[in-house]
């Protein structure tokens, strides 16, 4: 095991090393807002703790059911899974780590004993059957393939009931269409296969615009019911069109951090996580909208600079 853990260690520092020093220290300065931010938020709000552990435990679970080198590992070593629990449980430990110095001991042990649970699950299966060919397949692979693995359409309509009961209360609808972002944000985390981007890249800013504008449309339209709720509501319509502009704003963050660190896909769930971090942030305080600003500038520039690679004339 301390082999394979210094293996991986080994593998996460070559990842950072090719990742060249702009791109490094723009995801740094984004996951240090975030941490900083975390941290106040930890210490002022108690019950804040209890949210670390879930959400710790699904990141963990949905990294090791997509993971390519299971297959791999057991093919050649039995007893992969001590490994992995191993490995989940230093993970475990890093995440308690922010909670032991404010005393909140229970949630920390139960930082620890949740991620190693996912060496229990089966790898994410493959849809290997056939099936016709449309341009939305062909388009939007993110949202057919994300709604295929997240149980998208399922949780959708769970999200949508629990908006239409509690309409009512303006913070429902409002907090729903949050967590069907934080699901969509999701269907971006795994990078295409290279060949996608030398067959219909012809350039970054085509390939980027088509990636934006299929994430806009398609958000909206699921959007929209909970938008209406909204502009019914308390919160009016100015409220509902606030709301949308920033979780579109977030989408692009994720979409344009996807392709800043493309093919890493560890570091470019780091980016992710950090723009929808720094996303909320702005909520907390005006003064990261400035860095939000400054995120996104860059971004933009990265990413088209990474794509280029890949350009086919």
């Amino acid at each position: 095991m301390k082999d394979y853990l210094l293996l991986r260690l080994r593998t996460q520092t070559r990842q950072w090393a090719e990742l060249g020093w702009w791109r490094a220290a723009l995801l740094l300065v984004l996951l240090a807002a975030a941490g900083r931010q975390l941290w106040l938020v930890l210490a002022t709000q108690p019950a804040a703790q209890w949210a670390v552990p879930p959400l710790l435990a699904l990141a963990v679970v949905g990294g090791h059911r997509q993971r390519a080198d299971l297959t791999f590992l057991q093919l050649t070593a039995p007893q992969y899974r001590r490994w992995l629990m191993g490995e989940y449980v230093v993970l475990g430990l890093l995440g308690a780590a922010w909670l032991l110095p404010f005393g909140y001991w229970w949630s920390a042990l139960l930082t620890v004993l949740l991620p190693p649970l996912a060496v229990l699950l089966p790898p994410a299966a493959e849809r290997t059957a056939r099936t016709r060919r449309s341009l939305v397949r062909a388009e939007a692979f993110e949202w057919v393939s994300g709604l295929r693995r997240r149980t998208g359409w399922l949780l959708w309509l769970v999200l949508l009931a629990v908006a239409v009961w509690q309409r009512e209360q303006s913070a429902a609808p409002a907090l729903c269409l949050v967590a069907w972002l934080l699901l969509v944000t999701s269907f971006y985390d795994v990078p295409e296969p290279v060949e996608m981007l030398l067959s219909a890249a012809r350039s970054p800013g085509q390939w980027l615009r088509g990636r934006l504008g299929w994430a806009v449309l398609y958000f909206g339209l699921t959007a929209a019911p909970f938008l209406v709720l909204l502009g019914l509501g308390a919160a009016s319509w100015g409220g509902a069109a606030a709301l949308l502009l920033w979780c579109l704003t977030v989408l692009t963050l994720v979409i344009l951090a996807k392709y800043t660190f493309y093919p890493h896909v560890t570091i470019m769930r780091y980016a992710q996580g950090a723009v929808v971090a720094l996303g909320f942030l702005i909520l907390v305080h005006s003064v990261y909208a400035a860095l939000l600003a400054a995120a996104l500038v860059g971004l933009v520039w990265r990413s088209r600079y990474r794509l280029r690679t890949y350009r086919y004339d």
